[in-house]
This record gives structure tokens, C-alpha cells and sequence, in this order.
């Protein structure tokens, strides 16, 4: 299919001066003005129209009869060098999403994973407490930790925890890469020619002697080698950003909310709950994208067919008609659950295992270990991104 230019065929306002420099500055006070622009808005910037609300992201995650994920032209196709399960739909999406699925179940996630978690954890703990107080939580403690766990959890060996985090960052800015930059194709170049290589390891031995990682379970599962690799890359892409930065989002947040990191010693059962709140605050993947293959109408304003749209996931988890006081981090909203792991066929598969890893396991044993740990005031976090955002640095004490 070829993407047309949608301008003369959509009845969405337009916002001529979105900036994508601005966004990954700061993109909540952009999104803030243009939810109340209008809930399905025309941003000629970077050729997309861009769904806003909470409710009309759920309309494009809900109709993926007409919001398809084969998007033509994609970036993250040309970051990854093959087109991944994200990119796919129904039918051959499901195939390989089932393969996928298997060892990311919460059941084997207890079985299989948690122990590994545990030690990963510990180890990595042990790290930062030699570097000791002025130490990076991110490159220090929460980077490498999300690299190992996923190195793990993937069957590779002989790989790098720094290695596969930086895998993931150059996967990352290609996945964005709205503006083709030149730097950012020659990175993703790199990083997939040595985590091929990384496979060339792996799969073999993997086909020889299974186990309970992730890409054992897809090669049992009858993939291609092709789609095995994309979707490695995929589980990369998203499987270090997430859990990384949900450690860095949280300790910030709680050295702001220090009654509420007093409420978690007291009641474990709340690290679920701040989780979950750190997750819909800083959606670390804050758009998505599709490419409509039929017309599609939401709230009188027309959609049509040929044109790639945007989910601005961030924004909708800040939409004030759903989670009211949206910038306020808080444990006392209701139950409904934000979009920040996707909704519908495309739901993030590691969920769970980003749960258990983070917000069951890393952070409340990071307070025990280091009950005053927060945030270095004297020397400002740094946020990076809005397609996918997190912090790169926050210097921490105790």
C-alpha cells in the first residue's frame, strides 16, 4: 500500500508547528494543548494524524480492522532489518505472537524467571554499593540489570549487558527515526550485524538443546529464522527500555513521595500499585503506529484510508477526563488500567515479566538494601525521547 498524503481527505484540525525537538524535551505540555485541541488531530511535521485521548487511542488499539500494523515505509522495519511480529497483523501476527507468548506466561515467569531475577538483582545490587553514593542509577544499576535479565531470558551467551543495552538504544532511535537521520541508520547497522552474531550462537544451539528462553520457544514454535531474529531484535528493542527506566521513573518519583515509599514498607502488596502508576506517568513507549486500510470515523472527524496515524499512548494516559490530576503521581486512583503496555491483539508480551522483574523484585529489594536512597538533587535527571522516552541519567545518594 502507498501512504498517501492525508491533508485534503481528513477533517481533523491540523497543528502546523509541532516540533519533534520540543517533544523530546518535554512532550506533556504539547500533548496537554492538544488533547484539548481535539481528540484526533493532522500533524503535517512528521505526515501523521495523531489520536490524543485516552479514548481514541483505545479506538485505534480496538479496530485493527482498520488501523493496520503492516505499516509501509516503516522505520522500526528498517532498524530491526526485518519486519517483526509489531508489524505484522492476523493471521501471521497471532502465529508468531502464540510462539512468543509461551515462556512470558506469569506462571512460567514464576517457574522459570523469578530466581534468575532475584540473582540478577542482588548482583547488580552489589555493583552499585561499590561505586557507592553519586552513582548513575541508570548506567550504574538499572541498564545493565535489564540487559542481563534479557540475556538471559533470550538464551544468549557470551553477550554484554552494556552491549545489548546499547543494541536497544540504536534500535530504539531507528524505531523513531521519523526524521531519517543519516547517524541513526549507521548505528542500527551495527548493533544488528553483532546481535546476528550474537544468533549465529545461539540458534544452533538452541535448536540442539531447547530451553525456557524466549527464542528456544520460538524456533520450537515452527518460526522462520528471519522472523525468529526480527523479533529478538523486537524483544531488544522494548525489553531493556521498559524495565530500565521504570527503575529510574520510580526512584524518582518516590524521592518525591516519600510517604508513599513509607506506605510500601509497611503494605508490600503496593509496589504493584507504583508500578503501575510509573508506567501510565512515563509510558515509555509513548506513540505507536498504524496504517489505515479503510475509512474510520471517531467523534465526527473522518479517517482515511491510506494514512499512517499515530497513538500517542503518553498523552492518553495523561488525559484529564480519565485519570484525574493526570501530572500528579498517585496510589489512590482507580483500578482502570492505563494503555502503557498496549491494548487488544498488540498487548506488550513482557508485561508481566517487566512486573515481576521491577516492580516485584528490583525495586523493593533496592530500599532494602539502601533504605535512604534518592535522588541527587545537586545534579538534574536527564530525559531523552517522546516515541520512546526515559531518563539517561538520575544521580542518586544515600
Amino acid at each position: 500500500m502507498t501512504v498517501t498524503h492525508p491533508a485534503q481527505n481528513v477533517s481533523a484540525p491540523p497543528v502546523v508547528d509541532l516540533d519533534p525537538s520540543v517533544l523530546a524535551a518535554d512532550p506533556y505540555p504539547v500533548y496537554r494543548a492538544l488533547r484539548r485541541t481535539a481528540p484526533v488531530v493532522w500533524a503535517p511535521a512528521i505526515n501523521k494524524i495523531l489520536f490524543t485521548t485516552f479514548d481514541a487511542c483505545t479506538y485505534v488499539e480496538n479496530h485493527p480492522e482498520i488501523f493496520s500494523s503492516h505499516v509501509e515505509g516503516a522505520a522500526m522495519v528498517k532498524a530491526l532489518g526485518g519486519r517483526p511480529l509489531i508489524r505484522k497483523d492476523d493471521p501471521d501476527h497471532a502465529a508468531e505472537r502464540q510462539a512468543m507468548n509461551r515462556p512470558l506466561r506469569p506462571r512460567n515467569i514464576k517457574e522459570s524467571w523469578n530466581a534468575l531475577f532475584e540473582r540478577n538483582a542482588e548482583t547488580y545490587l552489589e555493583r552499585l554499593e561499590e561505586i557507592g553514593s553519586g552513582a548513575d542509577l541508570n548506567t550504574d544499576f538499572a541498564m545493565p540489570l535489564a540487559g542481563q535479565n534479557l540475556i538471559d531470558m533470550l538464551g544468549m551467551h557470551g553477550v554484554d549487558p552494556l552491549d545489548i543495552a546499547r543494541w536497544s538504544l540504536d534500535f530504539i532511535a531507528g524505531s523513531g527515526n521519523v526524521t531519517d537521520n543519516p547517524d541513526i541508520w549507521l548505528r542500527c547497522e551495527t548493533s544488528r550485524a553483532e546481535c546476528d552474531a550474537a544468533l549465529d550462537e545461539a540458534i544452533p544451539r538452541l535448536r540442539a538443546h531447547p530451553d525456557a528462553s524466549i527464542t528456544s520457544a520460538m524456533l520450537a514454535g515452527g518460526l522462520s529464522e528471519d522472523a525468529v531474529r526480527s523479533n529478538v531484535k523486537l524483544t531488544i528493542s522494548g525489553g531493556i527500555n521498559e524495565p530500565q527506566h521504570m527503575i529510574t521513573n520510580i526512584v524518582y518519583e518516590l524521592s518525591r513521595n516519600p510517604a508513599i515509599l513509607d506506605a510500601a514498607r509497611r503494605d508490600l502488596s503496593l509496589w504493584d500499585t507504583i508500578f503501575n502508576e510509573a508506567v501510565r506517568k512515563y509510558t515509555p513507549i509513548g506513540m505507536i503506529t498504524r496504517e489505515t486500510v479503510s475509512e474510520g470515523e471517531f467523534e465526527g472527524i473522518t479517517i482515511p484510508s491510506g494514512a499512517q496515524v499515530g497513538a500517542l499512548l503518553a498523552s492518553g494516559n495523561r488525559d484529564e477526563s480519565r485519570f484525574p490530576e493526570p501530572d500528579d503521581f498517585s496510589i489512590q486512583r482507580s483500578t482502570t488500567a492505563s494503555l502503557a503496555f498496549g491494548r487488544g491483539v498488540h498487548q506488550c508480551a513482557g508485561k508481566w515479566a517487566a512486573q515481576s522483574s521491577i516492580g516485584r523484585i528490583a525495586i523493593p529489594r533496592l530500599y532494602e538494601r539502601l533504605p535512604d536512597l534518592h535522588q541527587d538533587t545537586d545534579r538534574p535527571e536527564i530525559w531523552n525521547g517522546w516515541v520512546f522516552r526515559g531518563m539517561t541519567s538520575l544521580t542518586v545518594a544515600w
